[in-house]
């Protein structure tokens, strides 16, 4: 804790229910400023719930207990700032007093209530909240508001994206970014508001390391720089000792541990032990690739090669990695064999039955023939949210069952993701809201494999995933290649999953395949750094 600290915000024995069972129990903490509190814990822990408590969402109220912010206020203004003792108001002026306000006590209509919001931060996970048509500036002008001039405004956006390694990416459209180039856009926005508390909840899951090396040391700075207070989420131990000064450990909405991040994440990890089930006789190429490429026109860039001469066989019952960091091309070569991106030059070729299909011929002759057969789970996923998950598996994608038969194929698939009997019995009836993030991924995984297709395209299936769950859908792919005969493409950053997972792995860089070989092999091509960030886990861009 940093010297000259003081009490900003104090959980005290909050409890939180959602159909009949507790996802919070009894959770008690003091943040203090300058301090950055991290949450760790398994799917469904009652991180993302505590988060949203903290941030006020009227759905989280808790059933018990109170979370009480300290602030300084101003009576001349009304502005809220740090409860640090005898500071003067920077809008007014005027001498400030620190005052206790219990938030969950307040009106909803009290002016206090949204005062204390508009001091609040929230970077979620999976979620883009930019505006797609404007350019990355102006999403930093939106988000820093009135009250500045038009060249205060340029200098503070250009500072913010130069922090979060965005200076690149200026004048490009929101909408084109990559997935972690967006992640850090919302970064920037967030910080842009000048925030007193900062929740960040898995704001790396779906960033490569060293890109979310660069954010958790951007974070960090921030604090250190405000004063403001943190809280972080993560699954991943590293995230939480790298960023945070205080832990603690959830498991299934009990507080089991409190103390230094490096005491407690020992103790989380305690039993995780990788393996890998029994390989089975890989078959005939299925997708056939032949010096692809796929080129772009930036009129900032110039033609910018995404996948450049790309040739690879992908046999029957296979489990390959498409492995590299952030822009390396592998989204963009996975959405050209699903037939979502056609090919500049070269060939892309599915075999359907014994007839290879040409990718880049549209049509329900051409290439329409072999997506029938393609399951994707993408990197943005989405699903219904007024449905149960039994209807998310069923019903809202089409699969045309008896309602039972039906109904017991979704338990087998939510069983096969990893879920345990009782966690199937809990959720199968519930809404995607009621659910963690890790969890719903885990459905829409669930979603993809019920189909039982032939090739199945997982773009960073585990981006936020605690390394037991991680494990557990590296055993469902596994078992699922085994039981159904699939075949698998998974693009990642994670080595680590793909060790445990691929038969080989394919390692990309500046749209290039570079090397394949066996996953253990790849590493041996790759650079220090490269060889660092990859085996410490990641997510697609």
């Amino acid at each position: 804790m940093a010297e000259g600290a003081e009490a900003f915000i104090i959980v005290n024995n909050v409890s939180k229910m959602f159909g009949g069972s507790y996802v919070l129990r009894d959770i008690s903490a003091t943040i203090h400023t300058g301090e950055i509190l991290g949450l760790i814990g398994r799917s469904g822990a009652g991180k993302s719930v505590l988060i949203n408590m903290l941030r006020g969402t009227e759905e989280y109220r808790p059933d018990a207990g109170s979370v009480i912010y300290r602030f300084n206020s101003c009576d001349a203004c009304g502005r809220l700032d740090l409860p640090y003792p005898g500071k003067e108001c920077g809008m007014c002026g005027a001498e400030m007093e620190i005052k206790e306000v219990d938030f969950w006590a307040l009106d909803e209509d009290d002016p206090m209530r949204s005062a204390v919001r508009r001091h609040i931060a929230i970077m979620l996970q999976r979620t883009f909240a930019l505006f797609g048509d404007m350019t990355v500036i102006e999403n930093i002008f939106e988000a820093l508001g009135p009250g500045l001039d038009d060249k205060r405004k340029v200098e503070r956006s250009l500072e913010l994206l130069n922090t979060v390694n965005l200076q690149h990416r200026v004048t490009h459209i929101a909408r084109d970014l990559s997935g972690g180039e967006k992640q850090r856009c919302v970064l920037a926005r967030q910080l842009a508001r000048d925030p007193l508390l900062f929740l960040a909840d898995e704001p790396t899951g779906t960033l490569d390391p060293q890109t979310a090396d660069l954010v958790h040391d951007t974070l960090v700075k921030s604090v250190k720089k405000t004063g403001m207070a943190m809280v972080v989420t993560s699954h991943w131990p590293k995230a939480i000792n790298a960023m945070a000064d205080t832990a603690i450990w959830l498991e299934s909405g009990e507080m089991m541990k409190i103390g230094a991040p490096e005491d407690v994440t020992n103790e989380f990890m305690v039993g995780f032990e990788p393996s890998k089930e029994e390989k089975v006789d890989i078959g005939q190429p299925l997708v056939k690739i032949r010096d692809a490429k796929r080129y772009f026109y930036s009129y900032s860039r110039g033609v910018v090669k995404a996948v450049d001469g790309v040739t690879i066989d992908i046999g029957e019952k296979e489990i390959i990695g498409l492995v590299g960091l952030s822009g390396a091309g592998k989204t963009t070569l996975s959405r050209m064999i699903a037939g979502l991106n056609v090919p500049s030059d070269g060939k892309v070729c599915v075999r359907v039955g014994d007839d290879w299909v040409d990718m880049s011929v549209p049509g329900p002759e051409g290439r329409g023939r072999a997506t029938q057969y393609t399951g994707i789970l993408h990197q943005e996923f989405t699903l219904y949210p007024f449905d149960t998950i039994l209807r998310n598996l069923t019903v809202c994608i089409g699969i045309n069952l008896p309602a039972e038969l039906a109904k017991m194929k979704a338990i087998q698939t939510l069983m096969a993701v990893g879920f345990s009997r009782s966690q199937v019995d809990r959720m199968l009836y519930a809404y995607p809201d009621t659910l963690s993030v890790g969890e719903k991924q885990r459905i829409a995984l669930a979603q993809v494999l019920i189909r039982e297709p032939r090739l199945v395209i997982l773009d960073e299936p585990t981006g936020t995933m605690d390394p037991i769950t991680k494990l557990s859908v590296a055993k469902s792919v596994l078992h699922a290649r085994k039981e159904l005969g699939e075949t698998f493409l998974i693009v990642s950053h994670d080595m680590d999953f793909v060790i445990n997972c691929c038969d080989r792995a394919a390692f990309m860089k500046d749209g290039k395949m570079v090397a394949i070989g066996k996953p253990e092999e790849i590493v041996t091509h790759l650079t220090d750094k490269e060889a660092k960030v990859m085996m410490e886990g990641g997510a697609e861009e």
